[in-house]
């Protein structure tokens, strides 16, 4: 009887051992790049962010709007009855008018101080200011999507490992109850198994607690619940080099792009509030038609006039001085693009920033999984030789226990390390501007951010977009 309570706690141990050397796989249902598509698709961060690109398009539409002429069209319609008394006998005599007016006005800027031209590019810069923002909220989204995803990953194993570590503890604790009973334990080695189970179960609630978060972070982001994800088919591409990944940075990451199409924008900025002080030529067209039916009681009869009227009019102004208001603009427009050429180099650092650290991460969490997997592979060495050990009356409960708890934090721990280098890969990725559903070639259709400014660049009239 005591060699079969023996053997039920050493199996008890050995089964947490097979299970925590095979964490049991997730069932294939939903794989990475199906939450990045539906992400790519459906996220209302990024959805909105396209829309906002959209209203800035308009500028371009606006600003080529000022090579166009306005046309507008007045009339004024007015009735008038006026009654007269006259001569000793009062004779009553009466006067009507219904004067009616209309006129069409056209008005065609022919010359503004280069404004039009300014205001054009200035708007051109800051389309692509928007692109490269869509870029960025799109690298960022989809990061997000990965980080999420992963995190399920983890947790969810986090999670398998802990259950089994409690099953397990409960045999243990029940072995170790009955060989107390049998008089072959003390009432100190229940204890510890007492406690090691209780610690367990608390370690347990909360790795759920944490599953339940990252879960409802991957809905939040993917828009789907997150049930039976696959495991990533392994880390991206990149650079052989902090170097190389550095200088693809330079040329490709968003915010950089953003911020040198900003400083282009506000530099078109100045030369738009320099045309105010420079001479503008427009030419007006005006034609006109008037009519007045006037009706009199009196012998002489009704008068009809009608009048048609065509002026053509060009009109030259020229700023001499106007309070000043201008000057003090074109000094707010200068500073605003000194403050956007520093911003390049702040940007430009920040990038470098994101790039060293994403790749000292990536090589850490390496370093840090060749550590696990070997620690795990010494813990399991040592966990097998302490329950032989255990069997022959040369270890004690508790060791048995301690070698459980140390294998189990080592394979944790290796689970952790494993989805920190996919998200430092991935990160890496973002900083050099690379990790968008075109670079990761996503089977979705890929969002033209260029075929709206193309719609609505040209387009005279009509306030629906072809996106709304």
């Amino acid at each position: 009887m005591r060699v079969t309570r023996l053997n039920g706690l050493m199996c008890g141990a050995a089964a947490l051992a097979i299970a925590i050397s095979l964490v049991p796989g997730l069932a294939a249902a939903a794989t990475l790049e199906d939450a990045l598509v539906q992400t790519y698709q459906s996220n209302p961060t990024l959805l909105a962010q396209r829309a906002q690109l959209r209203a800035t398009d308009e500028g371009v539409a606006r600003a080529v709007s000022n090579w166009r002429p306005t046309v507008t069209l007045s009339g004024t319609y007015a009735n008038t009855d006026v009654r007269t008394d006259i001569g000793p006998a009062p004779t009553p005599v009466g006067v009507s008018s219904d004067p009616f007016s209309g006129s069409i006005t056209a008005s065609q800027n022919i010359f503004r101080g280069f404004r039009s031209f300014n205001e054009l590019a200035q708007a051109e810069a800051n389309v692509r200011a928007g692109r490269a923002g869509l870029h960025s909220v799109e690298q960022d989204v989809l990061l997000s999507a990965i980080t999420a995803y992963l995190d399920v990953i983890r947790d969810e194993a986090v999670v398998r490992l802990r259950q089994n570590n409690v099953a397990v503890l409960v045999r243990q604790l029940e072995a170790s109850q009955d060989r107390f009973d049998l008089g072959d334990a003390t009432r100190t080695d229940v204890a510890q198994s007492e406690a090691r189970l209780s610690l367990a179960r608390s370690n347990l609630t909360s790795a759920e607690a944490q599953l339940t978060v990252s879960r409802s972070a991957y809905e939040r982001v993917v828009g789907a619940p997150a049930s039976d994800l696959e495991d990533p088919p392994g880390l991206p591409g990149h650079p052989d080099s902090e170097a190389a990944a550095a200088a693809h940075a330079i040329e490709y990451n968003p915010t950089l792009q953003a911020a040198i199409e900003s400083e282009t924008a506000s530099r078109r900025a100045v030369d738009v509030a320099m045309g105010a002080l420079l001479p503008s030529v427009r030419v007006d067209g005006t034609f006109s038609h008037s009519e007045d039916f006037a009706g009199l009681n009196i012998p002489l009869g009704a008068s009809d006039t009608q009048t048609d009227s065509a002026t053509v009019t060009g009109v030259l102004t020229v700023p001499l001085y106007q309070s000043g208001a201008e000057y003090s603009a074109i000094r707010a427009a200068r500073q605003t693009n000194s403050a956007d050429r520093i911003r390049i180099a702040e940007t430009e650092r920040a990038v470098r920033e994101a790039i060293a650290n994403a790749w000292e991460s990536l090589r850490a969490t390496t370093s840090v999984i060749e550590s696990s997997r070997e620690q795990v592979r010494a813990n399991e060495i040592a966990f097998e030789g302490v329950t032989q050990e255990a069997q022959v009356g040369s270890r004690t409960t508790l060791d048995v226990l301690d070698a459980e708890q140390e294998l189990l934090d080592s394979r944790v721990s290796l689970v952790r390390a494993e989805r920190d280098e996919f998200v430092a890969a991935y990160s890496l990725l973002a900083a050099m501007g690379e990790l968008t559903a075109r670079q990761l070639a996503l089977p979705v259709e890929f969002y033209d951010p260029s075929r709206n400014t193309r719609t609505v660049r040209w387009l005279p009239f009509g306030w629906n977009s072809t996106e709304d």
